[in-house]
């Protein structure tokens, strides 16, 4: 591949500063460019919702998906982990919601991210097949407008999308209502997905690299404010 083609790389839809679709930047982005360039590898940048770039990759429409684990897998080959989200629920302040446990969540209306359900473990995929008012948004900032408009009662997302995608939509919802933030979730592992082991291998030796040579922690520092 490296001498080759591009490798066809998934990546959901706009959730900055993680991904700024269309613009080939973003904390995740970036990581994930890097260590294939450290690795002698190039890669095509494709976006789409999660549960599509699933089904392109189960086609071979792509060569490899990022922001999964082994939860969401379903045939590809997992590189190490190369990035940490901190997702967590969220509720309007005045609400006063009494969430402090996932089962709790079964009694609320709940918008998260796709393949949530299969990504943030069973207690949570329970919760939400027996839910009838849990569902899964494909855009991120879907969630921020719902939330403050009341037009569901818990979000679940990580706290930096969410902050930064409030003020996209501060002309159409009051943004200044307070939250409150259930940190229900330990901090989420994602991978890269590979249809080829050997490209995992080779990506796993870039992400090595960029740790150890210091391109890691400069990608971090730049969007260390967001």
């Amino acid at each position: 591949m490296a001498d080759g083609h591009a490798l066809r790389v998934g990546f959901g839809t706009h959730k900055p500063p993680y991904v700024f679709e269309g613009e080939q930047r973003g904390l995740e982005v970036e990581i994930v460019a890097a260590a294939m360039q450290a690795a002698g590898l190039s890669m095509k940048v494709e976006h789409a919702p999660m549960e599509r770039l699933q089904l392109m990759l189960s086609r071979h429409q792509l060569d490899a998906m990022a922001t999964t684990n082994a939860r969401g897998s379903v045939e590809e080959h997992l590189s190490q982990p190369y990035l940490q989200y901190s997702n967590m629920a969220v509720a309007l302040s005045s609400r006063q919601l009494r969430i402090e446990r996932i089962a709790d969540l079964s009694q609320y209306s709940v918008s998260a991210f796709q393949r949530a359900r299969f990504l943030l473990g069973d207690e949570f995929r329970q919760m939400a097949q027996s839910n009838p008012r849990y569902r899964e948004e494909p855009r991120q900032i879907t969630r921020n407008r719902l939330l403050y408009s009341g037009r569901i009662d818990v979000a679940i997302g990580d706290p930096r999308i969410f902050r930064y995608l409030d003020a996209l939509v501060a002309e159409q919802v009051d943004t200044s209502q307070a939250l409150t933030w259930y940190p229900l979730f330990p901090p989420s592992d994602y991978q890269v997905g590979f249809l080829d082991p050997q490209l995992r291998d080779r990506f796993d030796e870039g992400l090595a690299l960029i740790r150890d040579n210091g391109v890691y922690a400069d990608i971090q520092r730049r969007y260390a404010g967001h």
